[in-house]
């Protein structure tokens, strides 16, 4: 909440750094950040001692699993039952309209209602009790997607703690870890017992390092065992490059840049060398078995995200995105949340059919694009010119947009670094917002734009997205 001073209204805002902006609440990275959600389960097993949700309980039962068998947001929306966390986000979402004492436009049914339907996902492992609830959808505020690593062969867990309440600061709704290198495990638990956003992994980097490294001797098995394991500490979503099949590989040769997805690089040299499908496609049913057993969910990555202006919107990229549809489709089978996902190059002129073509394959299942970056001359800009594409695709309807590094290949940005990239796409979300005209989304536009007016310099700089730096260039202009 932003207090303003001559009794003009405070404006609440949406505040993505949990426990750590409240100094009332102690913080140790040793122990963790406290568990809100810790007791929130009881009120699904209530619900769960009906006989119908009984007889489609999951049947894939993990032999480290600790809670069980469990079921999905999505299984309960369509049951028209209201969870704490449905709750929990109607609540985050209409923030803004509260503090002004107007009324919610988006209900705990209405949440329920787009969860049903797969047009909106809460991404909430039942492992992660510390993680605050957020919701992912078109008809919900634009979310902000972060992406921090561990490169390997530096940083700690303490480095990775920090970079991770460092992007929650700036306004990351949601972190996706990208280590790769030794000791992932210990860190990567270290991070979600410390992080209040939803944590998603690559398992296909973890599942490589498990082979050192060795493409030809990836299997399902060694991966099946990295996505159970992720499950155990708390993941709350996989990357998945499971639409990446065999047959397109032959179609990427007219393509400037072929294929630059790092994930889509591992799956796709495993083809070659073993000659055999996608393991990720054929056994996709058992990786939604894993995830709904969780309450995982699921990003369907984009192997084939074109790398340069002169690729986007190819064959190639299409060719996967009706892929994509049929795994949702399965996806939903099992009532497991799903979301796609595309990144990459592309032209502003391009964006809104990329959009529109994902939503019809799709059945308008939430998109998260990674910029785009909109041309290929921004080297050092990176972070500029992919917000630029991200409030494009927010604006024509992506539910997230997922940050670009000032540099777009640093996997370790720095604390500025991140910095400057988050708050980049937080504005890139708020100016799509703004353009879609979602309830709310204007009142901190209008109280800065009277505090200007009024001159009310402290209010101003206050209702600004980085507070500190515009003090900072405020004062350094007086």
């Amino acid at each position: 909440m932003i207090i303003l001073s001559k009794k003009n209204n405070p404006v609440v805002v949406y505040d993505t750094s949990g426990p750590y902006s409240d100094p009332k609440i102690p913080t140790d990275s040793l122990n963790g950040i406290p568990r809100i959600r810790e007791t929130w389960g009881r009120r699904r097993k209530d619900i769960m001692q009906s006989k119908e949700i009984r007889e489609v309980q999951p049947t894939y039962t993990p032999c480290r699993a600790k809670i069980g068998k469990n079921i999905t947001q999505m299984f309960y929306a369509k049951r028209r039952v209201i969870t704490p966390e449905m709750e929990y986000v109607a609540i985050r979402e209409n923030q803004q309209l509260e503090g002004l004492g107007l009324k919610s436009f988006i209900t705990p049914d209405f949440v329920r209602k787009e969860i049903a339907s797969g047009q909106a996902i809460i991404p909430a492992n039942l492992n992660h009790p510390e993680m605050e609830p957020m919701i992912i959808g078109r008809k919900f505020l634009v979310k902000v997607n972060n992406c921090i690593g561990h490169p390997a062969l530096s940083s700690t867990a303490d480095d990775m703690i920090e970079k991770a309440i460092w992007s929650c600061k700036w306004g990351g709704d949601v972190l996706t870890d990208i280590s790769t290198g030794s000791h992932l495990h210990e860190i990567r638990e270290r991070v979600i017992r410390n992080c209040p956003v939803p944590t998603g992994t690559i398992p296909a980097y973890q599942a490589l390092e498990k082979v050192d490294g060795r493409i030809e001797e990836l299997n399902w098995a060694t991966y099946r065992d990295t996505l159970i394991d992720q499950a155990e500490q708390g993941v709350d979503f996989f990357v998945i490059h499971a639409a990446l099949l065999r047959k397109h590989l032959e179609i990427t040769f007219p393509r400037l840049s072929g294929i630059v997805s790092k994930g889509g690089l591992i799956m796709s040299d495993w083809m070659k060398r073993h000659n055999e499908e996608n393991f990720l496609y054929t056994h996709f049913d058992e990786i939604c078995e894993i995830a709904k057993t969780y309450d995982i969910a699921i990003f369907l990555g984009n192997g084939l995200h074109p790398g340069s202006i002169y690729d986007a919107n190819d064959s190639t990229q299409y060719e996967e995105l009706r892929v994509m549809g049929k795994l949702v489709e399965k996806a939903w089978e099992q009532f497991v949340q799903v979301m796609t996902l595309c990144s990459g190059h592309m032209p502003m002129n391009k964006i809104h059919e990329y959009v529109k073509e994902q939503r019809y394959y799709c059945n308008g299942a939430p998109l998260c694009t990674f910029g785009p970056v909109t041309t290929d001359i921004s080297c050092g800009y990176d972070h500029i010119i992919s917000a630029i594409g991200a409030a494009q695709t927010a604006w024509h309807g992506t539910s997230m947009i997922g940050c670009i590094p000032v540099k777009e290949t640093d996997e370790s940005p720095t604390d500025e670094d991140i910095r400057n990239s988050v708050v980049s796409y937080k504005i890139a979300a708020h100016a799509a917002d703004l353009a879609k005209g979602h309830p709310g989304s204007q009142v901190r536009d209008n109280a800065i734009s009277k505090a200007r007016f009024e001159s009310r310099r402290k209010d101003e700089l206050n209702l600004s997205i980085d507070p500190e730096r515009a003090s900072k260039y405020f004062k350094e202009t007086l």
